[in-house]
């Protein structure tokens, strides 16, 4: 395996572990997973979860070498755009949630360590 197919590989692992922590995270906190690795022609969200009546998209950054005060390299304005549209195609798909308030989440890695942010950031007109 050369170096860049290494590298995908180690990226794509420190992706899935992310996400199983960041679940973990969430479930503690009493919410309950409906779905994961949501993919749309727009792009892709990593978890959505029900917290009580409101329905949350949760972006995850399993970031071993940055800091939180890095997160605006990670999800700037066209990744939002992206996690926002790909909540609309979820929704047209899942009609169920329609009705729910909807939350956009970030939950940040790093070295064991987890921070939640709810409502991270919102749709702008």
């Amino acid at each position: 395996m050369n170096n860049a197919a290494s590298r995908r590989l180690s990226t794509h692992a420190l992706g899935l572990e992310g996400e199983l922590s960041a679940a973990a995270v969430l479930e503690r906190k009493g919410m309950r997973i409906i779905a994961r690795n949501i993919r749309s022609p727009w792009g892709e969200i990593d978890l959505a979860a029900l917290d009580g009546d409101v329905l949350t998209f949760v972006e995850v950054k399993n970031w071993p070498a940055y800091g939180l005060e890095n997160l605006n390299r990670g999800i700037n304005e066209k990744k939002k755009r992206r996690i926002i549209e790909t909540a609309k195609y979820f929704l047209s798909m899942h009609r169920e949630y329609n009705y729910r308030s909807v939350r956009f989440d970030v939950v940040f890695l790093k070295n064991g360590e987890s921070v939640h942010l709810d409502s991270a950031f919102t749709e702008s007109p």
